[in-house]
């Protein structure tokens, strides 16, 4: 008889690449995993995976299987949620992944509320800002500051605008001068997020987009250190309003006019195809856009402090 549980465990190790990652996306021992893969095998009567010491790799066979079980699987999972909706409730896993510095200063406490409303839910929230895949990664979501890009077919929602600001201490200011055009940016120093592409600064000049290359001062994956290097002194940085709110209140940095708004983002929200019917998906996009706001709290309650 074939077991959901085993069947679990043979989609994640398909989709995750290793027994050791399966096993902790699932919160359970390896020896568990590897248990409930031979049980399978035995069950299905043939090979599905290829184990060495060094390399694990999906027969053909399990090739063939995979694509079905995680349909079943999948399939399980919207049956429950399906009758937890029906109940007025919502619950089981929900696995999210989101930009370190965001999560720690604003996602997490929208989801702390979220949490609280849906008791039944079980959040995995992972921080990391590399660009991780939805589909590849084993993800119900992501949420992102920016484009999103995918292996495999997503589902796109916006939660909130993002502006971004050029801002400096009053000190960085006093040394070196205020900039104020775009050309007199290439004189200074610039602290730059170093992610995929994103090295350069744009400007908006009569519909245009005008990219500016600045000196480096500091190059850096993670956007409370570069707000912390602005603080310090080190060069002009530009960063989204929800980093630099409480910083621009305060006046310890000030907001860097050249005559040209820097490129807009926005904040998103994205599930593989396959779960566009998830009710705790649209549950959680729903809370999450209340909880921002629209303008997001972190652009109206800086107010007159940023530069219209």
């Amino acid at each position: 008889m074939l077991k959901l549980e085993s069947a679990a465990a043979f989609v994640a190790v398909a989709e995750s690449g290793s027994i050791t990652e399966a096993a902790r996306r699932m919160n359970l021992s390896k020896s568990v995993i590897s248990e409930r893969l031979s049980e399978l095998e035995r069950g299905l009567g043939t090979k599905l995976l290829d184990r060495t010491t060094r390399k694990l790799s999906i027969t053909e066979a399990g090739r063939g299987f995979y694509e079905r079980a995680k349909r079943i699987m999948q399939e399980v999972v919207e049956a429950k949620a399906e009758i937890a909706e029906q109940r007025g409730e919502l619950a089981g896993p929900l696995r999210i992944s989101a930009p370190t510095s965001f999560g720690i200063l604003h996602l997490g406490p929208a989801l702390y509320g979220f949490l609280a409303r849906y008791p039944g839910v079980e959040l995995t929230l992972d921080l990391d800002d590399r660009f991780v895949s939805i589909v590849a990664d084993g993800y119900d979501a992501i949420v992102r500051h920016g484009p999103i890009v995918d292996d495999g077919p997503v589902i796109v929602r916006k939660l909130a605008s993002s502006r971004r600001f050029l801002v400096a201490s009053p000190d960085y200011v006093e040394r070196f001068g205020r900039p104020a055009t775009t050309d007199e940016l290439k004189r200074h120093k610039g602290i730059i997020f170093s992610i995929r592409g994103a090295a350069d600064w744009r400007f908006k000049i009569s519909r245009r987009l005008v990219t500016i290359r600045p000196q480096t001062a500091l190059r850096v994956n993670n956007g409370i250190l570069m707000r912390d290097a602005a603080l310090a002194g080190l060069g002009l940085a530009l960063l989204p309003a929800y980093f630099i709110r409480t910083e621009i209140a305060d006046r310890r940095l000030t907001v860097i006019d050249v005559g040209a708004e820097p490129e807009g983002a926005a904040i998103y929200i994205a599930c593989p195809e396959d779960r566009r019917g998830s009710a705790k998906l649209r549950a959680l996009t729903a809370w999450l856009r209340d909880a921002f706001g629209d303008p997001p709290y972190w652009e109206a309650r800086a107010g007159a402090h940023f530069a219209s």
